[in-house]
């Protein structure tokens, strides 16, 4: 069945949206559903803020935990998201707790993951006010709170913050990407939504939908045996299975990301909108098993399930906004730390 004009305009205008920004309810899910339970917070996932915050000098907000497994040492400010809390509202009482600044986050930095059992979400976030915690109001958040100019020595709990301050340190001085913070919209599962683009040899765009019960893009749930992003390749494997092995599955980085959190047990989950490339494997073996360097394909796959159809993109603007993107993405980054 061919897609109809109209058809093609609706798509484009969702994708349009999901570009912008703005995200879209989650109504249904089109894979890994029924091996996937709703999320709820504290039983089977976990939510972690961390701020990274810079005064005038450049120099980053740091805490000294009073935690007896790393006692004395410091940390960006961090904690679990609690039960009935948006991300924003844990990290503001986070930062509040241990440093004794009240925040306003400025966008999302990173997003790192080991599956849908443990997330964090990694925001820049600048001082409004409050003052910085002193030894005097030490208690079991943290001992105190301190800037740090990132050349001093410093014990530190970990240095995977090293990472996170270099992060927000290139967004500070040069946005790579808009301000991205959270959609607060209700999401029951842990799931990837995808703009799943595939980029032809005279550079045409297409993208992969689902047909029903409109033509959509699709929505996979999360795995607790695999990364979030696992959801991309198997929505691939399910459209055109006799491809997949032939085709890298890159999610390139979050678009947006949506979250309530307000009713334990029933909007806990997070949807990931996410830009996806299917990208075929030039480097593939012939029929003596040497290694050959194939032509870039003109068109993608062929669909082999009559769930899935690809569109082509038409309209100029966005079809360069994809092109641009996909080459160098301006987008949140996902990390897996599988």
């Amino acid at each position: 069945m061919e897609v109809t004009a109209k058809e093609r305009r609706q798509v484009e205008e969702q994708v349009e949206q999901l570009l912008s920004g703005q995200g879209s309810e989650v109504t249904l899910c089109d894979v890994g559903l029924e091996l996937s339970k709703p999320a709820t917070l504290r039983k089977n996932v976990s939510y972690i803020v961390c701020a990274v915050v810079f005064n005038d000098k450049e120099e980053v907000l740091m805490v000294q935990e009073a935690k007896q497994d790393c006692y004395k040492q410091w940390y960006l400010p961090a904690g679990r998201v609690e039960v009935g809390e948006s991300l924003e509202e844990a990290l503001r009482r986070e930062v509040k707790e241990e440093a004794g600044f009240d925040c306003q986050p400025i966008t999302l930095l990173l997003v790192q993951e080991q599956g849908p059992q443990w997330i964090r979400f990694i925001f820049l976030a600048r001082v409004t006010g409050g003052s910085i915690k002193t030894l005097t109001a030490a208690d079991q958040e943290s001992l105190q709170a301190s800037w740090w100019d990132r050349q001093s020595s410093l014990p530190l709990r970990g240095r995977d913050i090293l990472r996170l301050i270099e992060y927000g340190l290139r967004y500070h001085r040069n946005p790579w990407h808009p301000a991205t913070l959270p959609l607060d919209m209700i999401c029951r599962h842990i799931v990837q939504r995808l703009l799943l683009v595939f980029v032809g040899a005279e550079k045409q765009i297409w993208i992969l939908l689902t047909r029903a019960p409109a033509l959509h893009p699709p929505t996979g749930a999360a795995l607790r045996t695999h990364a979030v992003t696992w959801a991309a390749n198997m929505v691939v494997q399910e459209a055109m299975p006799g491809s997949y092995y032939d085709h890298d599955v890159n999610t390139l980085g979050v678009i947006s990301l949506q979250h309530d959190g307000r009713q334990h047990g029933k909007t806990d989950g997070v949807c990931f909108n996410t830009l996806v490339a299917l990208v075929p494997d030039r480097a593939q073996r012939d029929e003596d098993g040497l290694a050959k360097e194939w032509p870039a394909p003109l068109t993608p796959p062929v669909v082999e399930n009559p769930r899935y159809v690809w569109v082509e993109v038409q309209e100029p603007a966005l079809k360069e906004r994809l092109l641009r993107e996909t080459q160098n993405p301006s987008l949140v980054p996902i990390h897996s730390l599988y």
